[in-house]
């Protein structure tokens, strides 16, 4: 899912628009801007076209709906995936995610209103950022293997709290809703 954000979404936004910022959308997340490209469960859907991701190759996708496949090129944290790479993708999978990025976006929106959340390509997380404190949740990553929530300010914090290299994390297994995250969000909020 990370390597067709950046490849099918985030890259052709760049080329066309200037952006690489994405956006939650109801199971998935989708471009801010042209082209109009969005991604929902294990499907790609541009307008009415619904194409599944698994099987396909994301060159594949990209002449699908007419759009040139690529990374972004200003960041260098890609996901590795090559445009000529048969995707594997398991639709239970994605759509736990699509839940959790929809969880996590109105956790944001809940804690932080004057704030559009982002999703990030090269990390693939969705974040704020107030008062030089990023707030968000990631899928998972090298630092934690599956989802997590964070606050992470800009000057390292010391206290049992600030559990994380980057400040603090919560698992998914303790943040079952976007009550449970907006509610951590608003302990970093007062630690802070």
């Amino acid at each position: 899912m990370h390597g067709v954000a950046e490849l099918l979404l985030a890259g052709p936004q760049f080329r066309r628009s200037g952006t690489i910022r994405l956006r939650v959308v109801p199971g998935g997340f989708a471009t801010v801007k042209a082209p109009d490209l969005q991604v929902e469960g294990a499907e790609l859907v541009v307008g009415g076209q619904r194409i599944a991701l698994a099987g396909n190759t994301p060159a594949g996708l990209a002449a699908a709906v007419d759009v040139d496949a690529g990374v972004p090129d200003i960041y260098h944290d890609h996901a590795g995936v090559r445009e000529d790479e048969a995707l594997v993708v398991d639709g239970e999978i994605a759509a736990y995610l699509g839940a959790w990025f929809t969880a996590g976006d109105e956790a944001l929106r809940r804690v932080v209103p004057d704030q559009q959340p982002v999703l990030w390509p090269e990390h693939f997380d969705v974040s704020v950022t107030e008062h030089e404190v990023n707030y968000g949740i990631s899928p998972g990553d090298t630092w934690h293997n599956e989802p997590y929530a964070y606050v992470g300010p800009w000057t390292p914090r010391q206290g049992e709290f600030w559990n994380a290299p980057f400040g603090a994390a919560r698992s998914i297994a303790d943040l079952p809703d976007a009550a449970a995250i907006a509610a951590f969000f608003d302990e970093g909020r007062a630690k802070l």
